[in-house]
């Protein structure tokens, strides 16, 4: 459930399969239904295989060898490693931060530059002719959480980028949840028929189904003042570039910079002292929060996270507490023939299968330890932020009764409050009533490990707001962070741009040596 990717289930190699959108021949529309991806073995040959529609009478069109079902409930018969008291332990105390980097004792943060914060070796590139399923293949096998997209083999420069948002986006085309516009339609239908016929599909296609966000360039002799001034005002990753070139020699994001604050925040003063403060007296964070109800279907969960540009949502129960986080990272889970179901199922359900799938990878369990109190440190906020690798941590309030339940099938989809700061009485607006969702939860929330220790949504920290409060106590003028984020969200639902020999290409900013 973090925003970082994290390598197949169980340390399979088992390669993925990415479903194909199919037309419909009566309306001339783009009938997304899905279709069950080639599940491929070394001597193994393409071989396309009809994925079931949504209607459950279909299910048999999966064989035997490709769809290995889903259990209803991963962790029924798993025993929890900890008691109730030890996972209030783990989400009162996340791990202390480690120890400091002696190479920037006694340094001024201010003076450290970009370059010395980054890995070229974490470098990942593909070319803007790779296809779909291999970019993602190679995506989910490293540890990087971007791969940047070049024109050729030989090109040292970047022209776009392919991440767990653009995934997010082309599973939901593949499945029927990516609606084409009146001019969309022909590019759909050509990809499409495509897809259809076998033919791999190439990134500058798959790029060119959404639009896409410039990249930021910046030097890597600038200093890190610079990073955190932009990073604070909305800006999520810096693309390093070599001074007076265009060559790329490292990626510098959000995460990467607050961890580093954070483990060296005794070599740096000015941050050093913000810690101990508790996020109401600091003033930090939002109420305008995006969530979806753990009842809804997951493959409305991936809508939301599309339209709205965000990365991860709270998941709510029917008393508005939270009970885990969907990320778009988890999308990862998806990609198989046999996780096709789970588009059906409910969000909570997915939840325990993230929780199960890491449970066996890292060989203990997992809990949803993404929330936070508004008395909550910012040392404890950061401490969490870091130890789950995630963007944004929610604020609750104390649990609501009955909040053990399950969901109630009556509540919207997702409530977004009115934006504002986090310094005043925190309100959260009740879930708006709505239609009843056809949807039966798999799993209850009562299930989830530690759900009754959380508490009513009432807002959200990201890593945004952190960085954006260490730049501004620097007496460094980063930009307004709520008007990026409108403008990611109005340019999720912008007109569309036809695919052409461009249409990986993203526009980048470069922003080295300016005020």
């Amino acid at each position: 459930m973090t925003d970082h990717g994290r390598g197949p289930e169980n340390g399979s190699k088992e390669n993925l399969s990415l479903t194909s959108p199919k037309l419909s021949a009566t309306t001339g529309t783009t009938e997304l239904r899905s279709r069950s991806p080639t599940i491929r073995t070394p001597s193994a040959t393409r071989r396309p295989m009809n994925m079931p529609s949504p209607n459950p009478s279909h299910r048999h069109s999966f064989s035997s060898e490709s769809f290995r079902g889903v259990p209803a409930s991963p962790r029924a018969s798993r025993n929890f490693s900890l008691s109730n008291s030890g996972v209030l332990d783990l989400l009162n105390n996340p791990p202390k931060a480690g120890a400091a980097d002696p190479m920037f004792e006694g340094r001024d943060w201010q003076g450290i530059t970009v370059q010395e914060l980054i890995d070229p070796k974490e470098l990942k590139f593909v070319d803007m002719d790779t296809g779909v399923e291999q970019a993602t293949n190679m995506l989910i096998e490293s540890t990087a959480s971007v791969l940047l997209i070049r024109s050729n083999a030989r090109d040292k420069s970047a022209i776009g980028t392919f991440d767990y948002k653009d995934l997010n986006q082309y599973l939901l085309f593949a499945t029927g949840g990516l609606q084409p516009t009146e001019e969309q339609l022909s590019f759909f239908q050509d990809l499409a028929r495509r897809a259809e016929k076998g033919h791999p599909i190439p990134l500058r296609d798959a790029k060119a189904l959404g639009p896409k966000e410039p990249f930021v360039v910046l030097s890597h002799t600038e200093n890190l003042t610079k990073a955190v001034e932009l990073f604070g005002g909305g800006v999520h990753r810096l693309i390093i570039v070599k001074e007076g070139s265009s060559d790329v020699i490292g990626v510098l994001s959000q995460s990467r910079l607050v961890k580093f604050l954070w483990e060296n925040g005794r070599s740096f003063p000015t941050i050093d002292q913000l810690y101990p403060q508790t996020l109401r007296d600091l003033g930090i964070g939002s109420t305008s929060v995006i969530y979806i109800n753990g009842d809804r279907p997951l493959q409305e969960a991936l809508k939301l996270m599309d339209t709205e540009g965000v990365t991860s949502l709270a998941v709510l129960d029917s008393s508005h507490n939270v009970i885990g986080n969907i990320s778009t990272s988890d999308v990862q889970l998806l990609t198989k023939a046999s996780s096709a179901p789970l588009l059906e199922n409910t969000c909570i359900h997915f939840i325990s299968i993230i929780l199960s799938t890491r449970g066996l990878t890292d060989g203990k369990d997992s809990f949803p330890v993404f929330y936070i109190s508004p008395y909550s440190t910012l040392a404890h906020t950061v401490a969490k932020l870091v130890a789950t690798r995630s963007h944004r941590m929610w604020i609750v309030e104390s649990p609501s009764p009955g909040g053990s339940g399950p969901p109630t099938p009556s509540l919207a989809p997702t409530t977004v409050h009115p934006p504002s700061s986090y310094g005043g009485q925190p309100t959260a607006t009740p879930p708006m009533q709505g239609q009843q969702s056809s949807s039966t939860p798999t799993v209850s929330a009562s299930a989830l490990p530690g759900q009754h220790m959380s508490g009513r949504l009432s807002g959200v920290v990201s890593l945004t707001d952190v960085l954006n409060l260490f730049a501004r106590a620097s007496g460094l003028h980063p930009n307004d962070p709520m008007e990026r984020r409108r403008h990611r969200r109005r340019s999720s639902s912008s007109s569309f741009v036809r695919g052409s020999s461009d249409s990986a290409r993203s526009s980048s900013v470069d922003v080295s040596r300016r005020g």
